[in-house]
């Protein structure tokens, strides 16, 4: 079986893959939940392509998430549930619906009432799909299995849209402030209690998040930009560490504490240079 361009090609592979007897048995052992984590890892994988500007490794991310459909598509098929076919006609006709200023005479010319009119015709769809359902609540519909920054982000956002929310950002900062004392509270027992110490740190997590969510920022991808900042900085401490013979294990705390601080000024500087935006 020869590479195509053409999705037809795919779900060939993919059948031949799942097909008993003569396909992989890695393959013919997985089902839904197996293969779940793999989708949001591809998913992931996606996202850091992007955020590293590396087109090639989009294009092959991209080909990883595409498989993910494909596989979970041909495992529904072998179920008579449904088959990739049916994948393509409800996301084309969730498109063909939600974009009426496209496709009919309803006219929107601005990012704000587009933004509006989908989400006025996805609260539409999905009270429709819940009919008589029980979960008809304000914070209904964020799935559980969303990393918990994002789905604290969409709770929050929900709760805001029947007016449970904050109208200034240093309100929610006062409210950080109130997490941390209560950490500190915690902390200061005689007998501190790990868990519930831990439910505190929870709690200043969530109120972060607010604060994020307040200056229209992704709390995931800062925290990513973060992490790639700490690995940059931390990688500028071992080699430091390095000329002079030393690895992070026989340096002392003040001493990489140092070449961090080092690490950081020499970042601004940088920046400044090139008239970039400074880093915190």
């Amino acid at each position: 079986m020869t590479p195509s361009r053409d999705i037809a090609r795919l779900l060939d592979i993919m059948a031949a893959l799942r097909t008993p007897k003569t396909g992989c048995p890695w393959d013919l052992a997985q089902d839904f939940s197996t293969i779940a984590p793999y989708t949001l890892e591809e998913a992931y994988e996606v996202a850091d392509a992007i955020a590293r500007g590396d087109l090639a490794d989009l294009r092959d991310e991209l080909g990883d998430l595409l498989l993910q459909v494909v596989f979970h598509a041909r495992m529904a098929q072998e179920q008579g549930a449904f088959d990739f076919g049916d994948v393509v006609q409800s996301i084309t006709e969730k498109l063909i619906r939600r974009h009426p200023h496209v496709f009919s005479d309803e006219r929107k010319h601005t990012p704000q009432a587009v933004e509006g009119l989908w989400e006025r015709i996805k609260a539409e769809e999905k009270a429709a799909r819940k009919g008589d359902r029980d979960d008809q609540g304000a914070l209904a519909g964020v799935p559980v299995a969303l990393p918990a920054l994002t789905r604290a982000l969409k709770l929050q956002a929900k709760a805001s849209k029947v007016g449970f929310d904050w109208n200034d950002p240093r309100a929610v900062l006062r409210k950080i402030r109130e997490e941390a004392d209560e950490i500190e509270a915690e902390l200061d027992r005689a007998e501190r209690d790990d868990a519930a110490t831990a439910a505190e740190v929870g709690d200043l997590l969530f109120a972060v998040v607010n604060l994020a969510r307040h200056l229209h920022a992704d709390p995931e991808a800062v925290l990513r930009a973060t992490n790639r900042k700490f690995e940059r900085r931390f990688a500028a401490i071992e080699r430091a560490l390095a000329a002079r013979g030393k690895s992070p294990q026989q340096a002392t705390l003040a001493e990489m504490d140092a070449l961090w601080n080092e690490a950081k000024a020499q970042e601004r500087s940088a920046s400044a240079d090139t008239g970039g935006a400074r880093r915190p």
